[in-house]
């Protein structure tokens, strides 16, 4: 009688020692990490008008799926295109006097040539006064000639050389004033450059009274309404890409040892009981929910007691999966990252 005692305390002493040890191993050993603090995600654009303005028309409603580059809103563009039509003037303004100075540089530079011709024919005209007066000098000299003709060749070469000096200065006046014209050449490219400038801000301006769809979705959240005035930066509406939903769960520390990418997970939706989903681990957060808080939290006092803290955990649903469609932002779903 006594054996059959021996064997069933055996048997209650192992099946503690099993469950002490199968109670109180770490989580991570898991082969199959779960969690209920998950939600399905998506990375969704806010859209907002870049001017101020009217609405003079809402194109898309609540709910409604956008391609992006579709026109979502259309703001009044009048006061934009007045604009427009000033920077246009401007420009042809900048454009005629950059030709008006480039017509002057061309005359000046053929009175250059011209007063650079008149020169050199001042210095033939000199030098042959010059060799008249050497001439008639020497025959003054020896009596052959009469001072008078001396005289006449002397005179004759001081206006030669007034002349020259004359036609030197005009020549040189204007060479200057091509240096002035060539600087303000340079300041009416300058100047239509920045009426070019002006001219594509207007534009842009003008581009930017239809609000566009930047990226491709569902639209939720839509706020403007036709004839309301919006300022720039405010939000109009969000852009929902429900083709590209993530999950993004939360696991306690002691599970994610053994967590990484690549993993395969299975998915359960709150909202949808007997549909099943695939996915796989993307990454791991850096860090844990309250690394990130505004206040940080103050465990060194005497009465502390460990909460055991949850990091990111963001999980990928695979592609083309029946019943995907039903999927929505914000679900509750329990993954389930199987661990091999």
């Amino acid at each position: 009688m006594r054996i059959p005692g021996l064997i069933l305390g055996s048997l209650a002493l192992a099946a503690s020692a099993v469950s002490y040890v199968y109670f109180n191993r770490p989580a991570s050993l898991s082969n199959r990490q779960t969690t209920d603090d998950a939600y399905i995600q998506a990375d969704f654009t806010n859209v907002a008008s870049r001017i101020s303005g009217v609405v003079t028309a809402v194109w898309v409603n609540e709910n409604q799926h956008v391609k992006a580059g579709d026109i979502l809103v259309t703001l009044d563009d009048r006061d934009l295109q007045v604009a427009l039509q000033s920077a246009e003037a401007a420009l042809a303004a900048s454009e005629a006097n950059l030709r008006t100075i480039n017509s002057q540089i061309d005359q000046h530079t053929d009175l250059i040539s011209q007063a650079s011709a008149k020169v050199d024919a001042d210095d033939a005209v000199v030098s042959l006064a010059v060799s008249k007066e050497n001439r008639l000098k020497t025959l003054v000299t020896a009596n052959i000639s009469s001072a008078q003709s001396y005289e006449e060749a002397a005179a004759e070469l001081a206006r030669a050389i007034a002349t020259r000096a004359s036609d030197i200065a005009a020549l040189s006046a204007s060479r200057k004033q091509l240096d002035i014209l060539n600087g303000q050449r340079e300041g009416a490219q300058a100047a239509m450059k920045q009426s070019q400038a002006r001219l594509e801000e207007a534009r842009l301006q003008i581009s930017y009274a239809k609000v566009v769809a930047p990226i491709s979705g569902t639209v939720g959240r839509r706020s403007v309404r036709d004839g309301a005035f919006v300022s720039a930066g405010a939000s109009l509406l969000s852009i929902v890409p429900l083709d590209q939903l993530y999950i993004n769960a939360s696991y306690r520390e002691t599970q994610i040892a053994r967590i990484r990418p690549g993993q395969a997970v299975k998915i359960r939706v709150d909202a949808l009981p007997d549909a099943t989903f695939s996915g796989t681990v993307e990454s791991l957060g850096p860090a844990s929910g309250s690394a990130y808080a505004a206040i940080a939290s103050q465990n060194a006092t005497g009465n502390f007691t460990k909460i055991a803290q949850r990091l990111p955990v963001r999980i990928h649903l695979n592609e083309n999966q029946e019943g995907s469609d039903a999927l929505r932002v914000g679900m509750s779903v329990v993954p389930e990252i199987i661990i091999e």
